[in-house]
């Protein structure tokens, strides 16, 4: 057996217990360090207070000294409240942008539907003017077929067609030609 299991102390615990208590001293340290900082500031605070009141040279240096500093403190607020206002701006403006670069995909987007709804507009219109031509073109070879038809009922049937006008009329319409019309 180990020495240390014989005195009755266990490794395991005895590791974090160390670590604890040199965490526990580091943060004392640190605490410590602030309260000293914080001691010397009000100790420097009611030093020249007391040096500010005698009304002497260093204290006309001391005032216009603490003046300048207030000055500067409030310009550098104020200068970093017109920063934040910027960022603030440019935010806004990031923001307008990924709106506007939305809007412009969508509108791309519908452009290009349309694009595509016409040209298959286009293209069924364009079938349906191909089939309307080609039945046009079918409807006028049935008529030149059945005006053919209808001359040769006449001139087979060995009617005078020239001296009745009704009938001379139909003969005559006949003999036009469909394609031209």
């Amino acid at each position: 057996p180990d020495e240390t299991e014989a005195h009755g102390v266990q490794r395991g615990p005895s590791c974090c217990t160390t670590e604890d208590v040199q965490s526990d001293i580091e943060e004392t340290e640190v605490s410590l360090q602030n309260k000293t900082l914080a001691l010397q500031r009000i100790q420097l605070t009611a030093a020249l207070r007391n040096k500010a009141n005698q009304d002497d040279k260093d204290s006309c240096l001391i005032l216009e000294t603490m003046k300048r500093i207030m000055l500067l403190s409030r310009t550098i607020i104020k200068y970093k409240q017109q920063a934040r206002e910027k960022e603030q701006q440019l935010v806004d403006i990031k923001r307008k942008r990924l709106s506007l670069k939305k809007q412009e995909g969508q509108k791309l987007h519908q452009i290009q539907t349309m694009k595509k709804k016409t040209k298959e507009e286009q293209g069924n219109t364009n079938l349906t003017e191909a089939k309307m031509l080609s039945n046009l073109q079918k409807e006028r070879e049935m008529t030149t077929v059945i005006q053919n038809v209808f001359q040769n009922i006449i001139i087979g049937s060995r009617v005078n067609w020239a001296e009745d006008p009704s009938l001379k009329e139909i003969v005559l319409q006949l003999e036009k030609n469909v394609q031209l019309q």
